[in-house]
């Protein structure tokens, strides 16, 4: 597919255009493929991380959320599994991401926060974790790893509003990120990026000579796109030394893919046992897992039909029976992650005071695809917790206040983000 640069003289550049004269063809690639991990060496403080946990069919508020906001809630059904790590996390009641509609459509919002309406048409924005990777993802061998239960289905876009296809194999990112290539496959990894590097050279040379021939608007225009290209080569150098260092190692045995599709909550255990150790060997700092929605019945005690089937509940009793069963169990394995991130290391850090963990859904109610409420837990990464921040069920509080406080938490200078209106109100850094 071609792809067009419009100019605001009138004129419509094929952007094949700006390339030919180099005789190549390049698009802007999503840049969490540019594939570098194991560690820079350590550094005077931990680094700050984050994980986004998003689900396709939500959780339900009324099992989740405790009716009394502050400190003094009583437990929720829900977070009765997790009360011992009650003074680790924050769950949020109504909030949502302003003019966000679209059910199902609005995962490609989740974190981007971009407005994108029912209709669906307009263009997404980069993504939180991919802002974050962008500006911090390169002192790791991965900038950012994108990871799906099933499908390559994601919430993850690039600056362009192209969307990160998902790692869905526990087993092929175990082999990405802990076993090294072969020395013949190191030297063709190092070669493919040094040609690329060459062609970015040409396509900046080409682009050079096309911005003579362009008024003062377009060329600003073009400077932005000269702009990502240098980044780009800046970041495809970065990777040609990471192509050539070893892996780091892990008591661990390569994992086994687990065979049955509805195996929902094993497949979240698993996967977030990879997670973990990427994090644990530092191969990146930014990980996004989309747990997406298993169509077929869990397999646990007590579940007779599909997890999708439970989600359109249509508040039938014996249908939100079946789904707090597998609701708890996904909070459940939920708690299990955190508290292996919570274990403290021979400096006396642990991985969840460095890391923000942020679970949430695009649904705020699964059963009539409503994108207001979302459901908000949001563990470590060194604020103030064992709290709940209850809003306006009816009038929601805006979500990307909360994205703006992470990206402050990880030493990004900005007090915006979408519709963001500042930082979050009730979180504070401990």
């Amino acid at each position: 597919m071609s792809h067009r640069i419009y100019f605001n003289k009138g004129q419509q550049l094929n952007r094949r255009t700006v390339l030919k004269g180099a005789g190549v063809t390049l698009s802007l690639p999503w840049l969490s493929a540019m594939q570098r991990a194991f560690a820079t060496p350590a550094e005077n403080t931990p680094p700050k991380r984050f994980v986004a946990m998003t689900l396709g069919l939500g959780l339900l508020g009324e099992n989740l959320n405790p009716k009394e906001s502050g400190k003094d809630y009583k437990t929720s059904l829900y977070l009765k599994q997790v009360q011992d790590l009650r003074d680790k996390f924050t769950v949020v009641s109504g909030s949502s991401h302003p003019d966000v509609s679209g059910g199902h459509r609005a995962e490609a919002s989740i974190l981007s926060a971009q407005p994108m309406g029912s209709g669906g048409q307009a263009k997404n924005t980069v993504s939180l974790d991919q802002f974050m990777a962008k500006h911090l993802g390169h002192h790791t061998r991965f900038p950012s790893l994108v990871l799906a239960s099933r499908g390559t289905n994601s919430p993850s876009y690039t600056e362009n509003g192209s969307m990160i296809p998902a790692q869905d194999s526990p087993s092929k990112l175990f082999s990405q990120l802990f076993i090294d290539d072969s020395p013949a496959e190191q030297q063709r990894q190092a070669h493919r990026l040094q040609e690329g590097r060459s062609i970015m050279d040409l396509v900046r040379d080409d682009s050079k000579r096309l911005a003579k021939k362009l008024g003062k608007g377009d060329q600003n225009r073009l400077d932005e796109y000269l702009t990502s290209v240098r980044d780009l080569e800046n970041r495809m150098a970065a990777s040609e030394e990471w192509a050539m260092r070893p892996k780091p190692k892990v008591d661990y045995n390569k994992p086994v893919d687990i065979k049955n599709p509805n195996d929902f909550v094993g497949y979240q255990r698993l996967m977030t046992d990879m997670v973990r150790l990427a994090l644990q060997t530092d191969s990146t700092r930014f990980i996004t897992y989309h747990l997406g929605g298993s169509g077929g019945v869990v397999p646990l005690e007590g579940v007779k039909e599909g997890y999708h089937a439970l989600s359109h509940h249509g508040r039938d009793e014996e249908k939100l029976e079946q789904l707090a069963l597998v609701e708890e169990a996904i909070i459940g394995a939920w708690g299990d992650f955190m508290r292996e991130l919570n274990s403290i290391d021979e400096n006396g850090h642990s991985l969840l005071d460095q890391t923000s963990v942020f679970m949430t859904s695009n649904l705020g109610n699964g059963s009539n695809h409503d994108n207001r409420n979302m459901p908000v837990l949001l563990a470590g990464g060194g604020f103030k917790h064992g709290q709940h921040l209850a809003f306006d069920q009816k009038n929601n509080y805006p979500l990307p206040n909360m994205y703006v406080s992470l990206l402050q938490n990880l030493g990004i200078e900005t007090d915006q983000w979408k519709t963001a209106t500042g930082t979050m109100t009730g979180l504070e850094m401990g």
